[in-house]
């Protein structure tokens, strides 16, 4: 298939698009509309001349936004359409060439992901009206933690639960968990190996890589599971849903929404939920601010300290995502609560290490677990897995 492949990555406020070559050093057609549903909703990307744009789309839903990309195609006709699917629960393993059938699973589990499935479905909708004739592939964010042992995708409650209602870990961010993994084994002289991953951006979670298959990860039953992230909180005690109830009178959905969008760093820090401004405001010596940047560094770490329990051996760490790939304060705030792993953070590496480089980070006369930032490439991998699809299905 050496036509372009063009993927669409809907998120609960915004999506993603790029329109990739079959030549992966082909310049990307691609964007983001940002803001969705606010009066600062805007289409920002590149065009095929590689010149950037703005266009404002005041209060735009994900239908309007999508109608805005396709016009940003340029008369590019793509030869499939890959989507990026957050939660493809257990019926999915891999990527799926989208039909009704498909859909209607995806449907099922909606609930599992309230804030991300109905828009990539709002995606799916758009571009099969659009472009009927096209194959459409679904790619899942949870069908590469599907190799996860027993042990690590079990909760401790009754059986029935799991059999009968699918209540289980699944795990998020697959694409960008098997990229970085995939391309550390690339770079690195010790290949494959184990790796521990932190996708760390608005959305946060960390994984156990051993020879290319995820053997644990932080993300759970839904995306919520695991470390603080933005807006979302990450792991609680889950007798906390009970006591805001019983103590407060809150509804499920009021606590639910407190949840997902009014804790992580923009709950501790009073401020915001961008990374960016919380170091800023640390460093200024806002309190709230400080311990945002605190709590957020010491989840992962400890994340990462837990993880290792699942690998044979620890080759190294990886960080991606906005902040992964970008906050130098991040990555040494993370390795310096980690000695006893013995990692030797380059502190020069480390500060030029920003905006998109690849690079491995450690002294170079060090020969303990290496460390890495290697920019996430999620789209290029849902083209990788949507190519893969439909040749196979031929």
């Amino acid at each position: 298939m050496n036509t372009p492949v063009l993927v669409i990555n809907c998120g609960s406020s915004s999506i993603k698009y790029a329109l990739i070559d079959s030549d992966p050093q082909a310049p990307r057609l691609a964007g983001i509309a940002e803001r969705l549903e606010s009066s600062e909703a805007r289409l920002k990307g590149k065009n095929g001349a590689g010149e950037s744009f703005t266009q404002a789309l005041p209060n735009a839903d994900h239908a309007e936004a999508l109608s805005a990309i396709l016009k940003r195609l340029e008369g590019r006709v793509p030869g499939a359409v890959g989507h990026r699917i957050v939660h493809g629960g257990e019926h999915f393993t891999q990527a799926a060439m989208i039909d009704d059938s498909v859909i209607a699973a995806i449907e099922t589990t909606a609930a599992l992901a309230p804030l991300h499935n109905p828009a990539n479905l709002a995606g799916i909708a758009a571009t099969r009206h659009v472009f009927p004739d096209l194959p459409q592939v679904a790619v899942f964010d949870t069908a590469f933690h599907q190799t996860l042992p027993p042990r690590a995708y079990r909760y401790a409650l009754p059986e029935a639960l799991y059999t009968e209602h699918g209540i289980r870990r699944y795990g998020f961010h697959g694409t960008s968990h098997a990229y970085v993994s995939q391309r550390a084994g690339e770079l690195s002289s010790r290949g494959a190996g184990g790796w521990l991953t932190a996708h760390l951006g608005n959305g946060c979670s960390t994984s156990a890589i051993w020879n290319n298959q995820s053997l644990d990860t932080s993300m759970g039953l839904t995306p919520l599971e695991g470390l603080v992230m933005g807006t979302r909180s990450g792991d609680v005690d889950p007798g906390l849903h009970a006591h805001l109830h019983r103590q407060l009178g809150w509804s499920m959905d009021e606590i639910d929404n407190v949840l997902n969008k009014q804790s992580g760093l923009l709950g501790l820090s009073g401020l915001t939920n961008d990374m960016r401004e919380v170091e800023d405001q640390a460093l200024a010596g806002h309190k709230g601010a400080k311990l945002a940047l605190e709590v957020f560094c010491y989840r992962i770490a400890k994340s990462l300290a837990a993880l290792s329990c699942a690998l044979p051996r620890l080759d190294g760490v990886i960080f991606t995502g906005g902040i992964g790939e970008n906050s130098p304060i991040v990555r040494r705030d993370v390795l310096a609560l980690l000695p006893h792993f013995h990692f030797s953070l380059d502190e020069v590496a480390n500060e030029a290490t920003i905006r998109g480089k690849e690079g491995k980070l450690d002294n170079t006369d060090h020969d303990g677990p290496e460390v890495w930032v290697i920019p996430t490439d999620e789209e290029g991998r849902i083209a990788m897995e949507t190519r893969h699809c439909v040749e196979t299905t031929k």
